[in-house]
């Protein structure tokens, strides 16, 4: 896999500077993932970030799983962020590691903070801290435990440790400053008492520390240099360094970029997890979701999504990126690795009246005209062929240059055939086209050099294979679903079209031979990939992106 950022940013540029500077001799990153949920399509951006900028400059990365919350983890999510990580093409080696590790350590710094006077044991409620923090216009007030003794508040912590105390009756809190400007900064709550097992370490502890004071000092155990994040972490920036500070231990730098916003798409982990429990979706890994299970399931691929992640680039400012952007990066990755295929999605008999009645032909077809090394497949042809409905119409409009009667299309491959009539049923719809055909057409040409317009693709109806499509549309309706209307929630902004099932479709033989995650193009219909579910004698694909590309023509008119 080539090495991402070549070109200049200002992580990059932050890195050149630290390592010129003598600040740091090396690169050492980590991704530090909480495993309460699937990754996303924003987590793939820090995964490259992360990364990418430790290859660029010869240096390692870490995965750290920062899981300091055993009411929400679970050894899936483990598992499954391992999964996608690799399947991205990253690899942390034998580097991987858990806040949990840390634990006894943390607990020791917990108690030399308390020792220093630089924290306290509280007893006021979740909801009194709230009213005591203030806002963002007025400042916060003491607590009235704020100013205990540093031994009752080291008996009491190590009380809260030895399990005295109920859940949510005391929290050990920083003492750093309530009227600070930054509320991160306002007496934060380092420890909270969870009577819960913990994936990792059972039932051990019953204290676990909060996000803030477990995160930054994992950073710096593990000795990492750079603790590239998003945005969000900004504000937290300050007090990461008050703990290092106070604590006298290695300090690593904190570098904050944009996050990934895409148009159409929720990256909230706790909406994402919304939508799944309430059965809105069908599961992390259902290829409506921004998941990188779900997108894999749908036939994303790894090299389309760097190449996505590189093209949004590494910025400061936030934005959001248009949804076809991504589209364009899987579908042009797709067109030049991805075989073709005839598939007839609403198929319509289409009877050739004039062909013999028991011969079958084996046409060449080529397998990706983008790929001289994909060769060529063996497709049959005979007198009954499948269509698609849409490639016929009784009475078409100007500039319809697919079947209608007395028209002549060529069916790829084929032949030249002219529509004679169709036959309908007893409800006035098509449910046969016959037509004729030139028999010196063979491949699709004219030894009289006449031309055709329209060009159809088809499937013998002997030899076709059934197959369920399901076609995937974006899950969201709005562009920006987010942005929620008064009285409304996101989940308002469904999409009730985002997944068509189509049950009665025609595939051409070949696909007999593919297998769960195989991707193609079905000829004129766009890119598709093997479902997971998908049996020898059940085939099931799923939509990944259609043939069209908005994008790139939005982006050749801007």
């Amino acid at each position: 896999m080539p090495t991402m950022y070549e070109n200049s940013n200002f992580i990059k540029e932050a890195i050149e500077e630290d390592l010129k500077s003598g600040r740091f001799k090396t690169v050492h990153t980590r991704f530090p993932p909480e495993p309460n949920g699937y990754l996303h399509i924003g987590h793939a951006k820090a995964i490259c970030i992360d990364f990418g900028m430790a290859e660029t400059f010869g240096g390692k990365t870490n995965l750290r799983y920062d899981d300091t919350n055993p009411v929400k983890e679970d050894t899936e999510y483990v598992d499954a962020i391992k999964e996608d990580i690799h399947w991205l093409g990253f690899d942390w080696e034998d580097r991987e590691f858990y806040a949990s590790d840390y634990f006894e350590q943390l607990y020791q710094w917990a108690e030399q903070l308390i020792l220093q006077g630089d924290a306290y044991v509280d007893d006021l409620s979740a909801d009194e801290i709230r009213e005591y923090r203030g806002t963002l216009t007025e400042p916060g007030k003491n607590s009235p435990y704020r100013d205990r003794s540093v031994e009752e508040n080291l008996d009491l912590f190590r009380r809260m440790k030895n399990g005295e105390f109920p859940d949510g009756s005391r929290v050990l809190r920083a003492k750093i400053d309530m009227s600070s400007g930054n509320i991160n900064m306002r007496d934060p709550v380092m420890y909270r008492i969870l009577h819960a097992t913990h994936h990792r370490t059972g039932d051990t502890w019953c204290i676990y520390p909060m996000y803030d004071f477990a995160h930054g000092q994992s950073d710096s155990i593990e000795g990492i240099t750079h603790s590239l994040c998003d945005l969000a972490y900004e504000a937290h920036r300050p007090l990461y360094d008050w703990f290092v500070e106070k604590l006298g231990i290695f300090h690593p730098r904190q570098i904050e970029f944009s996050r990934l916003n895409l148009t159409y798409t929720i990256l909230s982990k706790r909406f994402l997890k919304m939508m799944v429990d309430n059965k809105h979706v069908n599961g992390w890994d259902d290829p409506r979701m921004p998941t990188l299970c779900g997108m894999r399931r749908r036939g994303f691929t790894s090299e389309a999504i760097r190449d996505f992640i590189e093209k949004v680039g590494v910025a400061k400012n936030e934005s959001i990126v248009d949804v076809s952007l991504l589209e364009h990066c899987v579908r042009d990755q797709l067109n030049a690795t991805a075989n073709r295929v005839m598939a007839v999605l609403n198929p319509l008999k289409l009877i050739i009246d004039n062909y013999p009645e028991e011969q079958v032909e084996e046409l060449e077809a080529i397998n990706n005209p983008e790929d001289e090394n994909a060769g060529t497949r063996s497709i049959p042809f005979s007198k009954i062929l499948y269509i698609e409905q849409e490639d016929f119409m009784e009475d078409p409009p100007k500039k319809y240059f697919r079947l209608s009667p007395g028209n002549e299309v060529r069916l790829r491959y084929g032949y030249y055939v002219k529509c004679t009539h169709a036959v309908k049923d007893e409800n006035g719809e098509v449910i046969e086209v016959h037509c004729t055909y030139d028999p010196e057409t063979r491949g699709g040409y004219s030894p009289d050099g006449r031309k055709v317009k329209g060009t159809i693709h088809w499937v013998s109806a002997e030899n076709a294979l059934d197959a369920e499509v399901r076609l995937y549309d974006r899950l969201f309706s709005k562009p920006d679903p987010d942005n929620t209307e008064e009285g409304e929630t996101f989940l308002d902004y469904l999409n009730p079209d985002s997944l068509t099932i189509l049950t009665k479709c025609k595939v051409e033989p070949s696909l007999m031979a593919a297998q769960p995650g195989d991707r193609f193009q079905f000829e004129r219909q766009g890119y598709f990939c093997m479902d997971l579910d998908s049996k020898p004698n059940q085939l099931i694909f799923n939509r990944t992106v259609g043939l069209r590309d908005s994008w790139a023509k939005i982006s050749q008119n801007s």
